[in-house]
């Protein structure tokens, strides 16, 4: 099975610039935990995350309304072409400890997203248990989680 067969299609993404609070706005209207962020030509730079939004700006005092996702983003985008086998994205996932995969097409431009929730309904119980095995190891010593 391929990504594109469980992927979601035309994710809302952002670019660099876009203020954090719209962002987030997006995040609840869409009903989804991150957007990729784009350059003028839908190529991914990278992805923000609720996640991120909470921890890099919202618990260090900054004011989310003087912020934009560059502040808060996380760069490069982990990424995958839309006809890579689940088997493939599931070890990308593992290998770049990331829940979601921004998704390319031919030309390199983001045609989708697909999450951890979309692999776990395609996967075996013991393959899910090993997904969320990988996915919650904790590479960062307590000390430099930031």
């Amino acid at each position: 099975m391929k990504v594109e067969e469980i992927m979601s299609e035309n994710p809302v993404t952002c670019l660099v610039d876009t203020g954090i609070e719209q962002a987030a706005r997006w995040m609840v209207e869409c009903d989804c935990g991150a957007l990729p962020i784009i350059d003028v030509d839908n190529r991914p730079i990278g992805v923000i995350t609720d996640r991120d939004i909470t921890c890099r700006i919202v618990a260090k005092g900054k004011d989310p309304s003087m912020s934009n996702v560059r502040d808060a983003m996380s760069a490069p985008a982990a990424t995958v072409y839309r006809d890579t086998t689940l088997e493939d994205c599931l070890e990308l996932m593992e290998q770049n400890q990331v829940r979601r995969m921004v998704v390319l097409d031919d030309d390199g431009t983001v045609c989708g997203m697909v999450a951890q929730a979309d692999l776990v309904k395609q996967l075996s119980a013991e393959e899910t248990s090993e997904l969320m095995q990988e996915l919650s190891v904790d590479t960062a010593a307590p000390s430099q989680v930031h």
